[in-house]
């Protein structure tokens, strides 16, 4: 007699059950990791794009800064160049100034470093007196065309930006007294000047009236004798012409920023 073999339908089912959980609960694992590596990708990427973004800003301003040192550079050479080009004006019109003025008989020293011309009071004033003697009147004769022709009537005139007539006495007497001396002695020449060039068809008087100036000194800038505490009353009674060229002041100082750099 054969016998007869019972599966229990709720076994069945059961083992259906847990497969079916089994299955579900290995996809949503599977959903997780994915969803995390993901998340991983995603955050991974754009940390990697925030990267980028930083170097290509680093980038951008290295080469800002690179552009702008390479503009302050140039500008520094042309600074420079300029400084180089109007020291050497100032170098060639003292050098004019002596060449010119040692083809004469005028007591006139150039001065090298400057270029000022400093004469005797006494040549041009008796004493406390700011009248042009003639004798004065005689030798700005001479020297007017002499000097102004060299700093106007060639390649140089476009360079000033002033032409100083300064008086100076010695310490005798008040300040303010001598003040008022050298200034008025300073304003003869200066008159005397314009009136001399007025008449000299060689000479712009306009533009010449725009840059000459006087000043009157007193005896704030004496001449010191050889010991250097004595001073010399008679070196320190005199009239100074001096120039200056324009952007003066800078080049000086752009002169000692680069010699102690």
């Amino acid at each position: 007699m054969r016998s007869i073999n019972y599966q229990n339908p709720d076994t069945e089912n059961d083992e259906y059950n847990f497969w079916q959980s089994y299955s579900d609960l290995m996809s949503a694992l599977l959903l997780m990791f994915a969803l995390i590596v993901s998340s991983v990708l995603l955050q991974s990427m754009m940390l990697y794009q925030e990267k980028i973004a930083e170097e290509e800003a680093a980038r951008l301003e290295l080469t800002a800064q690179q552009k702008q040192l390479s503009e302050q550079q140039e500008l520094l050479i042309e600074q420079q160049q300029q400084i180089e080009k109007l020291v050497g004006v100032k170098e060639s019109v003292i050098i004019a100034l002596s060449d010119r003025f040692s083809e004469t008989d005028l007591t006139v020293a150039v001065d090298a470093a400057t270029g000022s011309i400093a004469f005797d009071s006494s040549i041009l004033f008796s004493t406390d007196s700011y009248q042009l003697s003639n004798q004065g009147k005689a030798f700005l004769q001479e020297f007017i065309p002499l000097y102004f022709d060299v700093l106007f009537n060639g390649e140089y005139t476009s360079y000033f930006s002033e032409v100083i007539i300064e008086g100076h006495t010695d310490t005798d007497g008040t300040y303010m007294y001598n003040l008022e001396l050298s200034q008025k002695r300073a304003l003869s020449v200066c008159q005397y000047c314009i009136e001399y060039i007025s008449q000299d068809s060689r000479f712009d008087e306009a533009m010449i009236r725009r840059l000459l100036t006087a000043n009157g000194r007193s005896w704030s800038m004496p001449v010191y004798a050889s010991d250097g505490v004595t001073i010399d009353k008679d070196a320190s009674r005199r009239v100074e012409f001096k120039f200056r060229l324009k952007d003066d002041e800078m080049i000086n100082t752009m002169k000692d920023i680069l010699e102690h750099e």
